[in-house]
This record gives structure tokens, sequence and C-alpha cells, in this order.
């Protein structure tokens, strides 16, 4: 071993570890092609959008450790998602890896102290240390695992990471980020969109600017299966032709067949565990998701498209009005069993002359307008409610009861879904609410509790409700009534 070679970190990796591979086994760790792509493509702050089975906690970790042991007063801290996972990082990426380093190694930098809770402390002054909770002081390497699950379930340890973890790491220093998507909301879908605009855009970035690194599954080479005799279903022919026409990506019949095989089994969840392109990561719904399952059919179906405005069908609305929050405004035609949903509009702050306004520019021809049934309350200053200040407007609403059966009204938006075609453009921000409107999670108990989050997607999961209600009560025109649904050909979606 030549001293040039011992001073390449990357000759190193793949020369000096040792790791407990998938089946088990001691092995000596050698980087496959994505982590070797990986490790030459780093910047300083990285995030890592992945599929499974490629190793990049594997690699970042044994980075970390690297680093520790071949700099002095050097110190990385790994972030972990629950505690059994910290423990399973400390033993397998960091304790085992270094107590399998050959001798000499372990006695030129040796430890001088190593606790049960993850931290292991070295003669040269520096430490590494598997944590689980989110602030942590100043490091020169950062890297939090599976931050997508943590933004999804544990939303106060996801703020205290972005606010307490990240600028603990100075200029100059590493960070990482890495992650399967788990929803298309929170701060980790939030950075990966900002990082691939920033990619997309050429954009050249500093030294505190995330870079984005996609590892798509049909860049694995191990992903193919060389079979002629497996069927593919027609609706994956035409999902592979609309990759090719939209994104590019030419698959080869191995790479075909292989998808066929693991879609059989893993059906929507190929999109978080194996996805094509960057979007298509985020469209599986979050553990815990009111309406996972319901846009999982949406997505599949493709319907989110173009939705025209009908001029010759009323447009119904329905509200949820705050006080101080937000006010959601759903748009929504309808047609024999077809619920068009062609607009959303929400704003905060704002009071009813304003969104008087909104329905004025935006040029509609309007149905009825459906509001929860507590626009009635009085207000105490002025003693009029909202119900009469809206009609001097020209607003004349229905009143909804929403409040009365929550878990009632979420079903009847789970049925009316099933008809749903949403304006891709229009209604994207509402079409979040909805995915990502979920169950309070339980950190205590660590399970989800009956009840639902109250957050930023509340409002227009709340407006929605307001719209299933009527539907189901027949009151969005006698055609859509549910007992009196009529077959139409179908949406146009050119």
């Amino acid at each position: 071993m030549g001293e040039t070679e011992f001073g390449s970190q990357k000759w190193r990796l793949n020369h000096l570890y040792h790791i407990i591979d998938e089946q088990g086994q001691d092995v000596e760790f050698k980087m496959r092609p994505a982590q070797e792509a990986f490790f030459d493509s780093m910047w300083y702050y990285n995030i890592v959008l992945k599929a499974r089975q490629l190793g990049f906690t594997t690699l970042i970790d044994l980075i970390g450790l690297d680093m520790v042991l071949f700099r002095q007063n050097f110190t990385a801290v790994i972030i972990a998602e629950t505690r059994e996972k910290a423990a399973d990082i400390f033993g397998r990426k960091i304790a085992y890896p270094y107590e399998h380093l050959p001798s000499e190694l372990k006695e030129w930098c040796p430890v001088v102290a190593s606790s049960a809770d993850g931290k292991m402390s070295f003669k040269n002054g520096s430490t590494i240390e598997v944590m689980v909770s989110a602030r942590s002081g100043t490091c020169q390497f950062l890297h939090i695992s599976e931050y997508g699950p943590v933004c999804a379930r544990q939303p106060a340890k996801a703020r205290e990471i972005k606010t307490g973890s990240l600028p603990a790491v100075h200029a100059g220093s590493m960070c990482f980020v890495e992650s399967t998507a788990m929803g298309n909301s929170g701060y980790f879908y939030d950075m990966v969109m900002e990082a691939n605009a920033k990619r997309l855009a050429g954009r050249t970035l500093g030294e505190q600017e995330f870079k984005l690194h996609f590892f798509p599954w049909w860049l694995n080479p191990e992903y193919k299966i060389d079979q002629t005799d497996i069927v593919i279903p027609g609706r994956l022919n035409k999902y592979f032709d609309d990759l090719y026409s939209r994104h590019g990506i030419e698959l080869t019949d191995e790479q075909q067949a292989w998808y066929a095989v693991q879609e059989r089994t893993q059906h929507e969840d190929m999109w978080a565990e194996y996805p094509s392109y960057v979007e298509e990561a985020f469209k599986v719904a979050q553990d815990g998701a009111y309406y996972g399952r319901c846009f999982n059919d949406i997505h599949r179906e493709n319907r989110i498209c173009r939705v025209p405005y009908e001029p010759d069908l009323p447009v119904f609305t329905a509200w949820d009005l705050g006080m101080s929050d937000e006010t959601s405004i759903w748009f929504c035609q309808f047609l024999g069993k077809e619920v068009r949903v062609i607009d959303y509009y929400a704003n905060n702050g704002e009071g009813l002359p304003h969104y008087a306004r909104i329905l004025r520019e935006k040029g509609y021809r309007y149905g009825r307008h459906f509001a929860p049934h507590d626009i009635a309350v009085r207000e105490l200053a002025s003693g009029i409610s909202r119900l009469e200040s809206a009609k001097k407007l020209g607003i004349n609403f229905e009143r909804i009861r929403t409040n009365l059966d929550v878990m009632g009204g979420i079903e009847n938006c789970r049925e009316m879904l099933g008809y749903c075609w949403f304006d891709e453009v229009k209604t994207d921000e509402g079409r979040k609410c909805l995915e990502a409107y979920k169950k309070e999670w339980d950190e205590k108990h660590n399970c989800y509790k009956t009840q639902p989050l109250h957050d930023w997607a509340s409002h227009g999961a709340d407006a929605f409700r307001t719209m299933a209600q009527a539907w189901k009560q027949g009151l969005c025109g006698d055609a859509t009534s549910p007992a009196r649904l009529k077959v139409t050909g179908g949406l146009n979606r050119k």
C-alpha cells in the first residue's frame, strides 16, 4: 500500500473497511456504481433522493467514520429516525467497521471512550455520535438519515433538525440529508423540490446550498431480468411509453420485465421505493393519510390532468372560512359521475370582500356556495354573522353541517374522490392539502391517534369535506346525487 493510495479517501473506503452485507455476511466494502457516482459528484451540502437498497446510508456513514479517523478534532453527527435505527447504525455502520480495521490502524488512532448510547471518541480528539435528538453542537459532518419519514411522523423533530441541527454545520463542512420519499409535503419534500429546481436551472451553488443527488431504479444495472416470458400489462406499457415521451427515459426489455415483476407485489409503492423520476417519488401518500389510497388510484388512473371550465355547467364552491386562519375555496363542476375539480384558492388575513372579488375575477357561472354551519354565528363586535356579511357581497351561502360527524365526512370525501378529476395546475395547492391530511402522530406511544392533525393541510381538507357533504346530500345538481348518478363517456383529458 503506497502513501499516495493511503492518502486517498476513495481508496481507503474501498480497501480498509468491512461491513455486514444484506445476507448478514462480513464483506470488504466496495462502492457500487451508484455509490461511486455519488462519491465522485459530492458537494458540501448534499440531499439524496434514492431508490431502495443502493447503500447510501452505509457509504455516507463510512465517509463520516473515515473523516473522524483521519482528521484531528473533527466532530461527526448522525441523526437517525428512531432509537432502534440509531442503535443499528452505530453497531453495524460505525462500531463494526472500526473494530474490523487492520490492527495497526486501530493502534494509530485508538478509541479513548465509547458509550452504549452511540458515541465514540478517539485519541486524535475527534468524535462520532449517532443520536435521535435533533439538536447538536457544532460539527464538521452531519448526516440526517431518512428525513422524509421524520417529517411525516415527527414534525416537531423535523423542525428542530431544520432550525437546530443544520445551522450547526459550518460553511465548508459536509452535510448529507438522505431519504426515500414519504408524501408530497414537509421539509424534505420542500428541500428536494428547491434543489431540483436549481439543478434544472443549472444554478451555481453556494457552499451551504443543497445539491440534489437523485438515483432512480433504472440506473442500477442489477435491476433487470433476462426473461422473455414475462407478460407486461397494458397499463405498464403505457407507463413505459409515458416515461419515454414525457421524461426521455428509455428502458430495455430486461428493465421493463424487472419492473413488471416488482410491481406485482409493490403496486403504487414502486413510486416511492423505486422512482423513475423526481416528482414520481412523492406520489405515494404519507403513513396515516386519510386519502392515501384514493390518491394512489387517482395518480394511477391519470385523473390529474387538464380539466377545462365548461361554461354550460354551473360551478359549485365549498369553503372553510378562518377568522385569523387561512380561508380555502374549492371550485367544482358536476356531470354525471364526474366530479370536475377545476380550481382552488386559499389566502389568509383577508376579509370577505377580498374573496368576493376573487369569485368575480375568475368569471365562472356559479351554482351554489357551501360553507360550514357555524358561518351563521354572530360576531361579538358587530353583532353580524359572516353569513349576513357575505349575502351583502352577493354570496348566498348554504350551510352544511360538517362538525357533527367528522369521520363520516371523511368517508364521504373518500367516496367522492373516486369520481374526481383534478386540474393539474389550478388545484395543485389544494391537492397537496388533501394528500397531506392525516391522523395526528402520538410520539409517546409511537402510533397514530384517532383524530386529524390540525396543521397547514387542514383548511383545504375541511373545505373539501364541506363539498363532499353537500355532494352526498344531492345538493350539487340533480344529476350528481349519489342516488341518481349517470354514466358518462369520461372526461376529455386533451
